[in-house]
């Protein structure tokens, strides 16, 4: 059995009086994403930081790639990546000089830094923008070259911070392809974001992160069954029919003024029941209706989705934004 890519066990962090990483755990498995998701000030960064060896912690253990971030800080430098929140390219440079720039800094050797930034730029789109001022370039292109930049040297866990602020919708979607076809060759990534959507998208797991805290941690779909939301909407063909599947499942907990937020809805000749979104709650509902020789016209499975599960774990008032930016988590 594999190692994990990222182990980290009752890490902790603070500045002064103030707890910014309180004890938390948290295991990455090679070649997936794992998504760090909450609100400004949770603690996403400064994790990231301390993971990159950025930063120190000040108790508890990380490995990334079986490397100490403490003990052995230049082991983890030597297979990490990092993209910031923030654009570390030189605006004074083309794309392509970046590229080499950074080539060099990792001391690929002349003839393998050509080649690998010839690669990079046809990977990223910018072969046509490659010798052009990064004036010209778009907030897209930007985010795309930083990406490209992290990749120079083939690292096998990359760290994105905020990858996609302030995109617009088209080179979001490039971006989250990208990632994807990273993961597909085998390297793992850790994503912090405020972006719902995105973790949805592209994470295998996703840890939420409040107040310095894991507060839960899963599949997409396991925090989803953590919150309430789930519903079975049924359609019928007639009136008739509506009534008959009201009475037969009134036992269901069904009802206009259900605390649960059952409803019935003449107009539509629907009926909306809530479930714990199990195969089977909808198993019973069938049954019973079949048993009542009902036939259902059409049915749909509403889930709750990651708004809910935000709101729900962290208690805040602030959901994420798809354009906000991480504050300062000192």
């Amino acid at each position: 059995m594999s190692l994990p890519a990222i182990e980290v066990r009752g890490l902790r962090k603070s500045y002064g009086k103030k707890t910014v990483l309180d004890d938390v755990d948290l295991t990455v498995a090679a070649g997936t994403v794992t998504a760090l998701l909450g609100p400004n000030g949770a603690g996403k960064t400064t994790t990231v930081h301390i993971l990159s060896t950025l930063l120190r912690p000040e108790g508890g253990t990380a490995f990334v790639n079986g490397c100490d971030v403490v003990r052995d800080p230049g082991g983890v430098r030597a297979v990490i990546g990092l993209t910031g929140q923030f654009s570390a390219v030189d605006k004074l440079l083309t794309g392509e000089e970046n590229l080499l720039l950074m080539a060099r800094l990792r001391h690929l050797g002349e003839k393998r830094s050509k080649t690998r930034v010839a690669e990079l730029l046809e990977q990223f789109d910018l072969v046509e923008a490659a010798r052009k001022p990064l004036a010209t370039y778009s907030g897209g292109m930007q985010r795309r070259l930083d990406l490209a930049m992290t990749l120079v040297s083939t690292p096998r866990v990359i760290f994105l911070d905020e990858p996609t602020t302030g995109l617009d919708p088209r080179s979001r979607h490039t971006m989250w392809d990208i990632v994807r076809e990273l993961v597909a060759d085998g390297t793992t990534v850790l994503l912090t974001t405020q972006n719902l959507e995105e973790a949805d998208e592209l994470a295998d797991r996703i840890a939420v992160l409040d107040g310095g805290r894991i507060v839960a941690a899963g599949t997409p779909e396991e925090l989803k069954r953590l919150v309430p939301g789930w519903h079975i909407r049924l359609r019928f063909a007639d009136a008739a029919a509506l009534d008959g599947a009201t009475l037969a499942l009134r036992e269901h907990g069904l009802g206009e003024s259900d605390r649960e937020g059952s409803t019935r809805d003449d107009a539509g000749l629907a009926l909306t029941v809530p479930t714990d979104g199990g195969v089977r709650a909808l198993r019973t509902v069938l049954d019973r209706l079949d048993a009542a020789g009902l036939e259902v016209d059409d049915l749909s499975i509403h889930t709750p989705d990651l708004d809910d599960v935000f709101f729900a774990l962290t208690g805040r008032n602030d959901r994420p934004g798809r354009a906000d930016r991480e504050g300062n988590e000192s």
